[in-house]
Order: C-alpha cells, then sequence, then structure tokens
C-alpha cells in the first residue's frame, strides 16, 4: 500500500498533464522491461546496460524535464525493450532449444495432474524434472502454453498438453481441474467464496495469494521444491474433461523462417494477401470480442501472427491453413513478440523493402498491463506506423500525447470489425 502510494504521489505530483502521462508512459514501460529482464537473469542472462536504463529512467521521473527530453526517454525505452527481448529470446532459446511447430493436447488423461500457469519456464523444467516417474502428469495454462513447443520439455512424456485458455477464466478451470495449481508470474486473479481450488493454490516468485501455499524462491545452486504439490497431486482425482482436441502452436521467428520459402512463394503467389498481427493481452471485458470477431472475419488469404494471452481468442478456431501453412502462427508469449518483429524485418530483407511499413502486414492490438506497454513501445522504436490499439488507448495518455503518437506513428483506437478488416486490407 505504500508503495503504490508513492508511485501515485510521484506521477501526480505536477500539474502538467503531458508530463505526467510521460512518465506514466514510461514507468509502465520500464516495469514491463524489468519483468522480461528478471526472466533472462532467472536463466543466468543479464546486461548492465538494460539495468542503467531502467535506473536512468526512473530516476528521471523525480524531475522536472521537458516534453521533448520525456519523448526522448520513452523511445529509449523501446529501444531497451527491444534488447531486454532480445535478450530473453536468447536466454530461452540458449537453454531449452528453438521452439519447434508443435501439435498441443487439449485433453487430459486419467492421472492426477498438477497444473502450471504464468511465464517462468525455470519453474516449469524443475517440476517436470521432480514429477517424472511419480505418476503425476504435469498440464500448461495461460502463458506457460509455450511451454509445450520447447524441444527440452517434449522429451518429458508426462507433460500431456494445455488444460484451460487465459487468466481471466481461472475461476472455473481451476475448480474443474481437481489437482494442484503453481502460478509463477502476475496472471493470479481473486479466487471466489464459491471456489473449491485455494487449497489446492501453489505460488512462486513474485506471486502470493492470502491462504495459498508459497513455494521458496531457490537456494545457492539448487532449485524449487515442489514435492508438497507433488504429494498433494497423488491424493487428488484426475483432472475433469473441458474440452479435446489439439492445437498448433511453436512459430518462433527460427521456426518461420525455416518456412522463409514458402511463405514468400505463397505471398507472391497471392495465397496470402496479408498478415495480420493480433498479439498482446486477452481481457474478460465484452469488449474484447472485437479481437476474435476480426480473426473470424478475415479472409482466408490472410495469416494472423501472435503471442501472448491474446492468442486464446484465435488459436481454437478452425480457420485452416494457406498452402499448409497454418492461417494462425503463435509465437509464444508475450515477450516472444519480439519474434514477430523478427520475422517482419527478414520479411522485409527477403522482399528487397527499406521501410518495414512497406511489408503486406498490419497491427491489431490488445493491450492491457506493463508488458504490453514496453511490447507497444519496441513497435514504435523498429519503426512501425498504422498499429491499432484496444480495446481502447490507455487512459494515461494525455490528448497532446496521443496526437504525437497518432501525428509520428499513425497509431488509432480500433474501430469495428467490419471497419477495420477493410482499412488493414487496403493497408491502411
Amino acid at each position: 500500500m505504500a508503495k503504490a502510494k508513492a508511485d501515485e504521489v510521484r506521477l501526480t505530483a505536477t500539474t502538467d498533464e503531458d508530463v505526467r502521462s510521460l512518465r506514466s508512459l514510461l514507468t509502465f514501460g520500464c516495469k514491463g522491461i524489468a519483468a522480461y529482464a528478471e526472466h533472462a537473469a532467472i536463466l543466468g542472462f543479464e546486461r548492465d546496460d538494460i539495468y542503467g536504463f531502467l535506473m536512468e529512467a526512473l530516476a528521471s521521473t523525480t524531475k522536472y524535464l521537458s516534453t521533448d527530453d520525456m519523448v526522448a526517454l520513452v523511445m529509449k525505452a523501446g529501444e531497451t525493450a527491444v534488447d531486454t527481448m532480445a535478450l530473453l529470446d536468447e536466454a530461452n532459446t540458449t537453454t531449452y532449444g528453438h521452439p519447434e511447430m508443435t501439435e498441443v493436447n487439449l485433453g487430459v488423461r486419467d492421472n492426477p495432474g498438477i497444473l502450471i500457469s504464468g511465464h517462468d519456464l525455470k519453474d516449469m523444467e524443475e517440476l517436470l524434472k521432480q514429477t517424472e516417474g511419480t505418476g503425476v502428469d504435469v498440464y500448461t495454462h495461460g502463458e506457460m502454453l509455450p511451454a509445450n513447443y520447447y524441444p527440452a520439455f517434449k522429451k518429458y512424456r508426462h507433460l500431456v498438453g494445455n488444460y484451460g485458455s487465459s487468466w481471466w477464466h481461472q475461476n472455473e478451470e481451476f475448480d474443474a481441474f481437481n489437482g494442484p495449481l503453481i502460478l509463477t508470474t502476475n496472471c493470479l486473479i481473486p479466487v471466489r467464496k464459491e471456489n473449491t481450488y485455494l487449497d489446492r493454490l501453489f505460488t512462486a516468485g513474485a506471486v502470493s495469494y492470502p491462504g495459498a501455499k508459497h513455494i521458496p524462491n531457490r537456494p545457492n545452486g539448487g532449485m524449487k521444491d515442489f514435492s508438497a504439490a507433488v504429494a498433494l497431486a497423488k491424493t487428488c482425482p484426475a483432472p475433469k474433461v473441458i474440452e479435446s482436441g489439439k492445437i498448433v502452436g511453436g512459430f518462433g521467428h527460427n521456426q518461420v523462417l525455416a518456412l522463409a520459402d514458402k511463405v514468400i512463394a505463397a505471398v507472391k503467389s497471392g495465397a496470402i494477401k496479408r498478415f495480420i498481427v493480433m498479439a498482446g493481452c486477452d481481457g474478460r471485458h465484452k469488449t474484447r470480442s472485437y479481437f476474435t470477431e476480426v480473426a473470424e472475419k478475415l479472409s482466408k488469404d490472410t495469416v494472423i501472427l501472435t503471442a501472448g494471452c491474446a492468442k486464446y481468442r484465435y488459436n481454437k478456431l478452425p480457420l485452416g491453413d494457406i498452402d499448409g501453412i497454418p492461417r494462425v502462427l503463435d509465437a509464444g508469449q508475450c515477450n516472444d513478440s519480439y519474434s514477430l518483429a523478427v520475422i517482419a524485418l527478414k520479411l522485409k530483407e527477403a522482399f528487397g523493402l527499406k521501410d518495414i511499413n512497406e511489408l503486406p502486414i498490419s497491427f491489431d492490438i490488445a493491450w492491457y498491463e506493463q508488458k504490453a506497454v514496453a511490447v507497444l513501445l519496441a513497435l514504435l522504436y523498429l519503426g512501425v506506423k498504422g498499429m491499432r490499439l484496444g480495446p481502447t488507448l490507455p487512459g494515461f495518455l494525455s490528448p497532446n500525447v496521443v496526437k504525437v503518437l497518432v501525428d509520428k506513428f499513425a497509431i488509432t483506437p480500433i474501430g469495428t470489425a467490419e471497419e477495420d478488416i477493410a482499412a488493414m486490407m487496403a493497408g491502411r
């Protein structure tokens, strides 16, 4: 509470709404950068310049800087976000291999299971090691789905697949799972009185919850101890069936570039008319049905590039493929939006274009919190223009800051699905 109040005082201490708006944009971006930097650091990958910028940026919020100076810092945050996501990509792929095109099971088996959600792949690795040979299966949930795409995790035969969908469905899905639930990052929602899973809920890392069991951080050179969750799982019934079938994912930059000749040929032949980047965050508000509607109404000569929990709006739709290329290419977690930028930059080179905005690609981004702000700033730094952002623009942006984003980067709020599809297909 004291920290939250301190943040409020620092950000509102000026009467200049544009300075306050830029401070908020910078602070949220830094929080996202810090989250990604922590994931990389857990795997042993760090860069002093990233930490140095975070200190510079946060120190700037205690000073009165001109609007131009603040805009420069915000753009430097975008550059640092790119560097941080690149570092995390290096950490993940060096440690666990490059994600591969993978069919992920959505059903369940008869064994007791543990469900793990969030972003921490190191926790995933240690849980799989500690459950191997115990008769307890492991299922991913939410942003942990992309763990199924990594070669290092595929060798574990008790990694069954994915259970459920994005974070805001937890109350129903966690009740149905029956076994222990491990939350590794910030995607835990309040447990309702009628829910039955609090005594099966475990938290790890930065996550905690009243009444949940917290798994301590790693001792030096050791692993987190998941034995309590394993012991509890052995006393629980198997997960309840909530869906069946399979979904396809694993389209990080390495996998897509392996298909580059096929993709380029499909574009040149006209089989693929446009790529639509629909990455970002999912949410419970009805306005987010816009993104599902866009995916359903896009013509069959379009390909959706996605990352983050927004993927659950599209990855279970029967959208088919184009010449064997799935119409939904899931790059992974929200931080893997970096892969989407790499893919776009490589396609720009392959087509001999000078500007990323000359590609047949549009951006229709769902934002929610600080990681999404870091991704947004990264895309702005890379020169992406014409992004649609929704379901609303961030409330902390002042009219003048919005005008700068519109004038310089052509950012626009989402409209109706029909209007936006027509504009995107026309290259606007």
